[in-house]
């Protein structure tokens, strides 16, 4: 499926599906990669080496930083597929190297199911 880029490079691996957007500061452990958000639908589960995909981030802009961090931390999602990618995941995606993507049609994508991400044509593939 047609996507719009947003931080270039490939990658492939699980789906992690959220249906609720995703506070990377104060909702994601940047030393884990493990959502901590009380009450979020991923609370519990680890984003790292994952294809995250969720409708939108919300909350600081603190969480670019954390994106960063989570890579720094060889932690970070394998990739983004994002609903609506505003500025907070757009830089952080950017800063840590994430390849991300949005726009896309979320519904339809299953947990655990694999994706490949190309960022640099815009495209999600399942595998």
């Amino acid at each position: 499926m047609k996507a719009r880029p947003i931080s270039s490079g490939r990658a492939a691996g699980p789906a992690l599906v959220s249906p609720a957007p995703i506070s990377f500061y104060g909702g994601v452990e940047a030393t884990t990669g493990v959502v901590i958000e009380r009450g979020h639908p991923l609370c519990g589960r680890c984003v790292a080496g994952q294809v995250l995909v969720f409708p939108a981030g919300k909350g600081s802009t603190v969480g670019s930083y954390v994106l960063y961090g989570l890579a720094r931390n060889g932690v970070a999602p394998a990739a983004l597929v994002v609903g609506e990618a505003e500025t907070i995941v757009a830089t952080g995606a950017i800063l840590a190297d994430i390849p991300c993507v949005d726009r896309v049609a979320l519904d339809g994508f299953r947990d655990g199911e694999a994706l490949e991400v190309d960022a640099d044509r815009g495209e999600v593939r399942r595998a």
